[in-house]
């Protein structure tokens, strides 16, 4: 099922949960940027922009994947110098200190790149380090449903999105996470 939102579309086969959305801002200056999470099995709506509330429940089959858009002024900086998303994961990549908070038999990779002219973070979380060469080749399954377009073709308001979850339902607006 193909869901779209802030530029960004993602082509989420059948039971992955997946979300686009981009945070009401919390003050009058705060600009927030969008996220998509997709993950191998429900999300729960209260989770943070890295996973929290979510990562803790994955078994040794799922992965959760996390795409940040950071602002403009990011772009081509040195962090996010690589041009274009990842096309293949390496298994040394992954690593238990990549995650954002460690949890036993999980391994992570955070990647920065710049692409149609806008900064992101790719982060992503599996949830048996044991089994990451199986899981590597599903994140990358997963990774290339992403498309991501000029930040000119981006037209919906913060606070707004589209999101559905694993039976293609739609899904409530995720609440502020621990880890924004």
């Amino acid at each position: 099922m193909k869901i779209q939102a802030h530029g960004l579309t993602v082509q989420a086969p059948t039971g992955l949960d997946a979300r686009i959305y981009r945070r009401k801002p919390e003050h009058d200056d705060e600009r927030t940027h969008p996220i998509v999470h997709l993950c191998t099995r429900s999300m729960p709506e209260d989770r943070g922009d890295y996973g929290s509330g979510v990562v803790d429940l994955l078994t040794a089959d799922d992965v959760f994947i996390s795409l940040m858009e950071f602002g403009p002024e990011s772009v081509d900086t040195p962090l996010f110098a690589h041009k274009g998303m990842p096309a293949g994961f390496d298994q040394a990549t992954f690593s238990q200190q990549a995650l954002q908070r460690t949890l036993t038999g999980q391994s992570g990779a955070q990647y920065w790149f710049s692409e149609a002219g806008r900064a992101f973070c790719l982060y992503v979380v599996l949830g048996s380090h044991v089994n990451r060469r199986r899981l590597m080749a599903r994140v990358k399954a997963l990774v290339d449903t992403l498309q991501i377009e000029p930040s000119s073709a981006r037209t919906i308001a913060p606070g707004t999105q589209q999101q559905l979850d694993a039976s293609g339902s739609p899904a409530g607006p995720p609440t502020k996470g621990d880890d924004q």
